[in-house]
């Protein structure tokens, strides 16, 4: 048997490769960076050819920056960024631009379908809000402004379930992603035709490929797709899984007694269940990675990547100390100011709101008095005030975890992970992992070649908690303040927002 698993991770604006060995070493990694196209104004697209390039070349990279035997890697899985739309056209190429997670365009369908009462209807069987970027919304919205691309979809692909297309040749719709897409009856586990055609598009139906597990194998890779990643042809492909899963998965979020944050572009809140979670406290219920079991979620666009856009466009001419970088001059900045000296507030909604649905983000107290270091530190307090929205109503459904598993892009500054303790009350622990969703892939690749029996199996030799950072009750009262003045100020702009619309 061979000695290595791969993982291909595709977020929203970048795709990832990672190669790790059956104990979850990563070997090598190569990333790749691909363009958001946005013709208007909420609009997110990528051109789905250029993503797949980007995907081949990644692992061809990282087959050739960790220096082994092509043939030793028993399996591959592809894991990606929920919601949006990958059409694959019956012409036999993209029918459309991909649509990612941060796209808005949608945004009526939603408040329609609750208008109507096809929302609260349909509630039971869909264990789910629908939001403006779920694939139910956008090809509803398709169907009105598109038809000619409406009618050409062969497959209504994931992002990852279309990488894995291309991959295989075998087009499957995988359960994680599927049912957090608006269109499949999540309590049944099962596409129903009656419930497309009350929410106005029954052709939908048959677009669907029959729904795999994310440890299923879904094929092999093709002469094709081999030549253009350097896997040989017939290296098996699992069906992998949605992103958070994928993290979850890889800080061993086995049991319900676990909970789990994701600071990324989205603000990822999330524990596993039994049953779903149906009082109306949360918004989603989707089939986790593991059959018997629901990931019970709380997400919004509202997470560490409105850092990166002000880097990009506010600090982009910073100067930097020798032997220093950027992300740790950020972090010095941060910690020179005090939360209780910083009454400037960030609603972190560049690319989405978890409050009224055409929030915007907004910098709300500056004076002359401030400057960048202030915005940075609301920019860093906003993220987790975001985060501690979600969790407070995760909270209402269960018991307090012991501690709570933290991933994504915050993890790499220590001084957000203590925030993140101080403001949210708990322990956080984080995982000797960099690119964590990728590993979740490589433990689907690993279980469906049967080293492992299942994902529990696997993360106990896979998966190695780092950290555990806990939190200083005196702060913890300091932004339990601070995070009331920040939820009044998204109150009060609520009243704002939409207002001017047309």
């Amino acid at each position: 048997m061979g000695k290595y698993v791969m993982g291909l991770d595709n977020g929203g604006t970048s795709t990832k490769a990672a190669i790790f060995d059956l104990t979850g070493r990563e070997i090598a990694t190569a990333g790749k960076q691909t363009k958001v196209l946005t013709p208007k104004s909420g609009y997110t697209e990528r051109d789905m050819e250029e993503l797949w390039l980007a995907n081949c070349d990644c692992v061809k990279r990282a087959i050739e920056k960790a220096g082994v035997d092509p043939g030793e890697v028993i399996g591959i899985a592809v894991c990606g960024h929920g919601k949006g739309l990958y059409p694959w056209g019956k012409d036999g190429k993209p029918a459309y631009n991909g649509i990612i997670s941060t796209d808005s365009r949608a945004w009526k369908y939603p408040q329609k379908w609750r208008d109507s009462g096809v929302y609260q209807e349909l509630r039971e069987q869909l264990c789910q809000e629908l939001m403006a970027c779920q694939q139910v919304s956008l090809l509803a919205w398709m169907k009105d402004h598109h038809k000619d691309v409406y009618d050409n979809i062969q497959y209504v692909f994931s992002v990852k379930d279309y990488i894995r297309f291309r991959l295989t040749g075998e087009a499957y719709c995988e359960a994680t992603d599927i049912s957090g897409s608006g269109l499949m009856d999540v309590k049944n586990a099962r596409f129903d035709k009656g419930l497309l055609e009350k929410l106005g598009i029954g052709e939908v139906y048959d677009m669907l490929a029959p729904i795999r597990y994310s440890y299923d194998q879904c094929g092999v890779v093709t002469k094709e797709a081999s030549e253009l990643t350097g896997l040989p042809e017939g290296t098996p492909v699992a069906g992998g899984m949605f992103d958070i899963d994928a993290c979850a998965v890889a800080v061993d979020v086995t049991s319900p007694e676990e909970l789990c944050t994701i600071a990324g572009t989205w603000s990822i809140n999330e524990y596993i269940s039994e049953t779903p979670v149906m009082d109306g406290s949360i918004a989603m219920n989707s089939l986790f990675a593991m059959p018997g079991y629901y990931l019970v979620e709380e997400c919004s666009a509202t997470s560490s990547g409105n850092l990166e856009w002000f880097l990009e466009n506010c600090m982009e001419n910073e100067e930097i100390p020798e032997g220093s970088s950027l992300y740790s001059l950020i972090n010095e900045k941060v910690s020179s100011v005090r939360p209780e000296e910083c009454d400037v507030y960030f609603l972190p909604f560049l690319y989405g709101s978890n409050a009224h649905p055409l929030g915007k983000g907004a910098f709300v107290g500056l004076t002359t008095y401030h400057n960048k270091v202030h915005m940075l530190r609301a920019i860093y307090e906003g993220v987790v005030y975001s985060h501690k929205t979600h969790i407070e109503k995760l909270l209402s459904s269960r018991k307090p975890p012991e501690a709570i598993r933290m991933a994504g892009g915050a993890v790499n500054s220590r001084v957000w992970v203590q925030m993140f303790a101080d403001a949210l009350g708990f322990p956080i622990e984080t995982v000797d992992a960099k690119e964590l969703g990728a590993l979740g892939c490589g433990m689907a690749a690993a279980v469906a070649a049967g080293v492992y029996k299942d994902y529990k199996e696997a993360a106990e030799h896979m998966v190695h908690i780092s950290d555990r950072v806990y939190p200083d009750s005196g702060m913890t009262a300091v932004y339990q303040k601070k995070y009331e003045k920040y939820r009044a100020v998204s109150k009060a702009l609520d009243t704002v927002w939409g207002q001017f619309e047309v």
